[in-house]
């Protein structure tokens, strides 16, 4: 174990971040963003601001020939007034692209949350260290993935060795938007949240979007895809419409061509897949707003229920059913003009006999088996010869990287 005369600390700068659009140098620490300041400042929900604040996809990455790696960070805890403690964040460490080693801090802030009167608190803590030691000799690539649900401010790295950043290894960038599901809700690790995996299985730099309720078609998300380089793009549209009863069937329509119109002003050629909700049975038929469930909250238990009207439908109330309807027609009248833009059934990565296999546990999220499901069917029918982004120059994969 190296003594303290032993370590290199190293500057945590953008420079060794992957996944963040954006860092805030703040009084604690090094804060990742998913969302830029300008886009931000737009729309004051603090929801939004803890999805995006939540490094989902973001990793430290560098390459060094050190054996032992602490990193010191200050994580932002939550806790839910009446509900049974929540896991740690788990942080995964890759060398070389392979799962070596995994850690948590116990330490940081904790935000105590009172679903029932919609209240929170902040209490201030201390930061914490990660400690990673054994790690082979010699050169080699290792990514920290911070974790996908826990705010992690980013304090000091510190190695045996010098480490510089990740140089390019020239696969492309995917990047994705889409809710909760996509953020990495119920999964265990931040590189087994679907996107991760996905990413893994096609060999592409994953940029995650997801964004925890918050997948609304925000022209700020839009403008934001749009100024961000990437090759891939992918937009998972519709559940958190339907959570927040945001919007009825006359505004949907206008709002996806416009937030794709916004897209493609950046990006007028990069393929682009438009993906509809998995199978979420509370909400195929009928429309939101999402409710907690509160005789499982006074159990203990967090589950969500639609409480909308099903005949509600016919004055323009949206429903899942509805929205693979709509999503599908829009990209088939598109894609007329638009040969990049290609259109994918949620269904098909999570549907009835998957619902019958891996239910939703709290009738929105999928589970860690069912994230692992989803990567995987998603790598199946985007990266591959014949997908969405696949190399039609090759037939092959769209990474050029494959591990």
């Amino acid at each position: 174990m190296p003594t303290g005369n032993d370590w290199i600390t190293t500057p945590i700068t953008a420079a060794l971040l992957r996944g963040a659009l954006e860092v805030e140098h703040t009084e604690r620490g090094i804060l990742p963003h998913r969302l830029p300041a300008g886009a931000r400042a737009q729309c004051p929900d603090p929801q939004l601001a803890m999805a995006e604040g939540q490094p989902s996809g973001v990793r430290l990455a560098f390459r060094t020939t050190a054996t032992a790696v602490e990193l010191d960070t200050l994580p932002t805890k939550r806790v839910y007034a009446g509900l049974p403690p929540r896991p740690d964040g788990v942080y995964d460490l890759l060398v070389d692209g392979r799962l070596t080693a995994q850690g948590s801090v116990t330490e940081g802030d904790t935000l105590t949350i009172d679903m029932s009167t919609g209240t929170a608190e902040q209490k201030p803590g201390q930061p914490g260290t990660l400690r990673f030691t054994g790690l082979p000799g010699g050169t080699k690539d290792i990514e920290i993935w911070l974790p996908h649900n826990e705010t992690t401010a980013l304090v000091a790295l510190r190695t045996d060795a010098a480490v510089e950043p990740l140089p390019d290894r020239g696969r492309r960038v995917w990047l994705h938007h889409g809710s909760s599901i996509s953020h990495g809700s119920d999964a265990v690790s931040p590189t087994t949240i679907w996107p991760a995996l996905a990413a893994s299985g096609g060999g592409v730099e994953l940029i995650n979007l997801g964004l925890g309720g918050s997948a609304l078609l925000d022209p700020f998300t839009a403008r934001t895809i749009r100024d961000t380089p990437a090759d891939l793009i992918s937009v998972k549209l519709g559940i958190n419409l339907v959570n927040l009863d945001l919007m009825r069937l006359r505004g949907f329509g206008p709002a996806v061509h416009g937030f794709l119109d916004i897209i493609r002003e950046g990006h007028p050629t990069a393929p682009l897949l438009v993906v509809s909700p998995i199978l979420c049975p509370i909400h195929e038929d009928t429309p939101g707003p999402s409710a907690f469930d509160l005789d499982a909250l006074g159990s203990g238990e967090l589950r969500f229920q639609a409480t909308g009207d099903p005949a509600e439908h016919a004055s323009g109330k949206l429903t899942l059913r509805i929205i693979r309807g709509e999503l599908e027609r829009i990209v088939a009248q598109r894609a007329a003009e638009d040969p990049h833009l290609h259109y994918l059934d949620g269904r098909e990565l999570y549907g009835e006999a998957d619902f019958a296999e891996l239910p939703l546990p709290d009738a929105l999220h999928p589970d860690a088996a069912a994230h692992r499901r989803i990567g995987e069917r998603f790598a199946e029918r985007a990266f591959t010869a014949g997908g969405a982004f696949s190399d039609r120059r090759t037939g092959t994969a769209a990474g050029r990287d494959v591990r």
